[in-house]
């Protein structure tokens, strides 16, 4: 691995503290690797072979069952997918793809697990994965449980305007296919659902969407932390 790309990754949440010998192990035997947008990078069922973190570009991560699909993440740099299988030695029970062009470093499982077992520096920033991972599914079950189609949409739309600087004018990140998946909705729901939100001051042109009315939106969406700020 290039010194630039060392330089780069040691600073990522995932070895945060961890012992200079841990590292020179963990990078040994892994590989940092674009991948064009589409690329599908694990499949659900197959061993954990490697963990796979992102340096930068976006992931999908879903999942299939008989005719249907849905997307449960999508996830940016810093994330690792999937932990849980990596670190248990089972299967994946999800699958990943890049939504963009993407840099990923593959860590062999197999020396994660033994980097786990022997640096307690390294265990903490496994631990602190799996805690931020667990919080979002229960956020997300709570989104998904709790909410209206209408409801989920407006919430996530005043979240992106927030995350892209609060100009109420932004880009969707991905396709509005994937967005209907994100937020557990068939696309013809989707796009009825855009169709409502025009009444609160939400229009649709193409990718780019355009809040008029805050107030109306936020009234409508009643955000919570509790469910919309993921660093609660």
């Amino acid at each position: 691995m290039r010194h630039e790309d060392r330089e780069a990754i040691a600073p990522l949440p995932l070895f945060e503290g961890i012992k200079e010998e841990s590292l020179d192990r963990l990078l040994h035997g892994a590989f940092l690797q674009r991948f064009p947008s589409h690329v599908e990078l694990t499949h659900e069922g197959e061993p954990a072979d490697f963990l796979h973190l992102v340096v930068d570009g976006q992931i999908e991560v879903f999942s299939r069952y008989r005719d249907r699909e849905t997307t449960v993440a999508v996830l940016g740099p810093g994330h690792t997918f999937i932990l849980a299988a990596v670190i248990l030695d089972r299967p994946y029970l999800k699958s990943a793809r890049a939504l963009e062009a993407s840099r990923i470093l593959m860590l062999p499982a197999e020396t994660v697990r033994t980097t786990f077992d022997t640096d307690p520096a390294f265990a903490r920033a496994i631990a602190r994965q799996q805690a931020l991972a667990y919080r979002g599914v229960v956020q997300e079950l709570k989104n998904q449980k709790l909410r209206s189609s209408l409801e989920r949409l407006a919430n996530w739309l005043l979240r992106r305007d927030a995350e892209t600087g609060s100009s109420s004018r932004f880009e969707l990140p991905f396709d509005k296919k994937v967005l209907a998946a994100r937020l557990g909705m068939a696309p013809e729901v989707l796009s009825r659902t855009f169709a409502t939100l025009a009444d609160y001051g939400v229009k649709v042109d193409g990718k780019i969407i355009t809040l008029k009315s805050r107030p109306d939106l936020t009234k409508l969406a009643r955000p919570t932390p509790l469910i919309d700020d993921p660093g609660i």
